[in-house]
């Protein structure tokens, strides 16, 4: 391979999400001197050329995002060895640490889990922390967030087949009728609204959906303005969606590593689950498939092991 498609190839292994392990070892391992000197002059946005001392130095912003591509195999195969309870424990515990950017993460492990499933998460959460999650909640969220929050991942729903349509009929006229007056009573102070959300059924909020666009001719997530009841809605009522475009946005090339690391989370904690159909949505709103943009974006053996989990999953 001629120097210049080798130089492609590991500015390539640098670039995306992961990194290109391959290409390191077997064209950067065997690079003289004099060609490890070419590249760092012919890759500007990896090295700063000093010209008072005459060397290249690596950017320092570029070496810290370095490091986290570095790991995101590592971290892939840790979380997917993990029991699930104990890898929400820790989603919860990561998302507390980071603050309110990152409260979405807490919609999704409370929204998204079976009632078995989020209590095995707040049984891990006492053996790994010593406190429970709502406790934790109460104490490290201070914002208008904090009461749906609670109610969320306190919450253990029915989770049988029966619903009550004119429940569900009732309940979509107070979410319509509380999203109007929004400017008199904001929907996150709202008790009624929190405890519809958070106490029924998903089959009962899934009707709740359904008669609430029969009333205002709306999807009941496009006519919240607040993140996370929006977050709530789609994590309960439309899942596949919801996490098609969170993998979608972790995709993109662009985005903070926090953002990146939503590739890993939802891939690793759907793909025993649900994987096919979120598949399947993603590729009804995108107009592509999951794994072929994951081969575009990701590199080495992380985007190895995303594919295979991808590919499991049905």
């Amino acid at each position: 391979m001629a120097f210049n498609q080798e130089l492609e190839a590991i500015t390539q292994a640098f670039s995306g999400h992961g990194v290109d392990e391959k290409s390191l070892v077997t064209t950067l391992g065997k690079w003289d001197p004099l060609e490890r000197e070419s590249f760092r002059k012919k890759t500007p946005h990896l090295f700063t050329e000093d010209h008072e001392r005459h060397f290249q130095r690596w950017d320092d912003h570029y070496v810290h995002l370095l490091k986290h591509e570095f790991v995101r195999f590592k971290n892939a195969v840790v979380l997917w060895s993990m029991h699930p309870w104990e890898r929400d424990a820790r989603f919860v515990k990561e998302a507390l640490k980071k603050g309110q950017n990152a409260y979405g993460v807490l919609i999704e492990v409370a929204c998204t889990r079976s009632s078995e499933e989020l209590l095995g998460a707040r049984k891990a959460y006492h053996s790994l922390f010593d406190h429970s999650i709502e406790e934790d909640v109460a104490s490290h969220i201070h914002g208008i967030e904090r009461k749906l929050l609670i109610a969320l991942l306190s919450a253990y729903r029915y989770e049988g087949k029966k619903v009550k349509d004119d429940t569900a009929k009732s309940e979509a006229k107070v979410l319509s009728n509380a999203i109007k007056n929004a400017h008199k009573k904001p929907i996150n102070e709202d008790d009624e609204v929190i405890r519809i959300l958070a106490t029924r059924s998903k089959l009962h909020l899934q009707a709740v959906y359904k008669h609430y666009k029969e009333i205002s001719g709306k999807n009941l997530d496009e006519d919240l303005d607040d993140l996370r009841f929006k977050e709530t809605v789609q994590c309960l009522c439309t899942p596949q969606i919801y996490f098609s475009k969170v993998l979608n946005e972790a995709l993109r090339i662009d985005v903070d590593k926090n953002t990146k690391k939503s590739l890993t989370r939802v891939i690793v904690t759907r793909a025993d689950i649900d994987m096919k159909e979120i598949k399947a949505q993603y590729h009804n709103l995108y107009g592509v498939s999951l794994s072929q943009k994951v081969e575009e974006v990701a590199r080495g053996n992380y985007k190895d092991f995303l594919l295979n989990l991808i590919v499991r999953g049905g």
